[in-house]
């Protein structure tokens, strides 16, 4: 098995809650995809060939998108450093993507099917997404090295080094193949902990992503849900030098309640 590829025991009909009434939230959905949609398809058209865009509005944008969607979004934690930083995140959702750029904007490290995706996998394109290749163990070398160029480049990378996406109760343990590329290049790691929640507190698995679920049948799940809340909280960074190699650098990075 590669190490991008892990396992994750996680699915649909084991784990994910729907919220809110089916037939009264039909409506409400709609309305949320179709300005999802439009959101979406506005920064297509607008990203501009070879440019930079703003940090601001990348994190405006991507706040709205998940607003958009029916979600509210709580940003709380430490300040990201600018420069070359890798970003480390556990992984639910594709909520997640957009979360993680609303608050600092990165590259995302993306697997190659996502390239494929209708829309989204042209806006990730665009966007200057890394893509992999997971199931190529031969990649590995070559794909750690093209993440290591950009970090020293000045370039925030971001990652979910589970691997695959968990359904929030449980967590995946953080893989290191990313971490080396952070050794690499001397940059900072930053923490990044997601969770999803209802209005009232509490945990909810209603955004996951997860198993043999479709990005369809996800987006209706969350668009048709109620009350849902996006907590994502930034911790402190890790400075270069302070871990002796990938194995202690992912373990400091790892959210607590992972598997062992």
């Amino acid at each position: 098995m590669s190490v991008w590829l892990p396992g994750t025991p996680c699915t649909p009909r084991a784990c994910v809650e729907p919220t809110g009434r089916v037939a009264a939230a039909v409506p409400r959905a709609v309305l949320r995809l179709t300005v999802v949609a439009a959101l979406v398809l506005t920064a297509i058209a607008a990203l501009p060939l070879g440019r930079r865009v703003p940090a601001g509005l990348v994190s405006r944008w991507c706040r709205a998108v998940v607003r958009a969607a029916g979600v509210r979004v709580r940003i709380t934690g430490s300040a990201a450093p600018t420069g070359g930083l890798l970003l480390v995140a556990n992984h639910i959702s594709w909520l997640d993507i957009p979360l993680l750029a609303a608050a600092r904007p990165a590259r995302m490290l993306a697997k190659t099917e996502i390239r494929r995706w209708p829309v989204a996998g042209a806006l990730a394109a665009r966007g200057g997404a890394l893509f992999i290749e997971r199931d190529r163990l031969r990649a590995l070398p070559d794909t750690v090295a093209r993440i290591a160029e950009a970090l020293r480049g000045g370039t925030a990378v971001a990652a979910f080094p589970e691997g695959s996406t968990w359904c929030g109760r449980a967590q995946g343990r953080f893989h290191r193949a990313v971490f080396q590329a952070a050794l690499d290049a001397g940059v900072p790691v930053q923490p990044v902990r997601i969770r999803y929640r209802l209005t009232g507190g509490a945990p909810t698995t209603a955004p996951a992503f997860v198993g043999e679920d479709t990005l369809l049948a996800s987006l209706w799940r969350v668009a048709s849900s109620t009350g849902l809340v996006a907590e994502v909280d930034v911790r402190p960074a890790i400075p270069p030098g302070t871990h002796p190699d990938r194995r202690a650098l992912a373990r400091a990075a790892q959210p607590e309640g992972a598997r062992p």
